[in-house]
């Protein structure tokens, strides 16, 4: 029997097409993540005047999140949730206690956390590993 169509045989055509079809949607799937940082960095920068971008990262994120399960940007797109809902339920709760001036604080402390997530998540990605 021929070791070329062995399926344990790295060098088989099998492998070799498993092993690109898996790099392929590994490469698909970091580009999702690229886009979903990029549209959530948008929102930030404009301060949500382009709400759209934050919205539409988290319905890929959601449309996307499935298909990640098992590798590293299934973490991504969790700690991209994450930081999308947790960062805005801060900021919906600063605004509220803006009148008792502790909001100001509040507002700064949830801004300069999605801040830091955000880069955190983004170095995670360029060193193809988990946040």
């Amino acid at each position: 029997m021929s070791d070329q169509f062995d399926n344990n045989n790295p060098r088989s055509p099998e492998t070799f097409n498993n092993t690109a079809l898996a790099a392929d949607a590994n490469n698909k799937l970091k580009t999702f993540c690229w886009i979903a940082y990029i549209l959530l960095g948008l929102g930030f920068i404009t301060s949500g005047l382009l709400a759209f971008a934050p919205i539409a990262a988290i319905i890929l994120i959601y449309i996307k999140r499935s298909d990640a399960a098992g590798t590293i940007y299934a973490a991504h797109f969790d700690w991209m949730l994450s930081t999308f809902f947790w960062g805005l339920l801060w900021v919906v709760l600063s605004y509220i206690f803006i009148f008792v001036l502790i909001g100001w604080v509040t507002l700064a402390a949830a801004l300069i956390w999605v801040l830091y997530r955000l880069i955190r998540g983004i170095v995670a990605l360029v060193d193809n590993r988990a946040p």
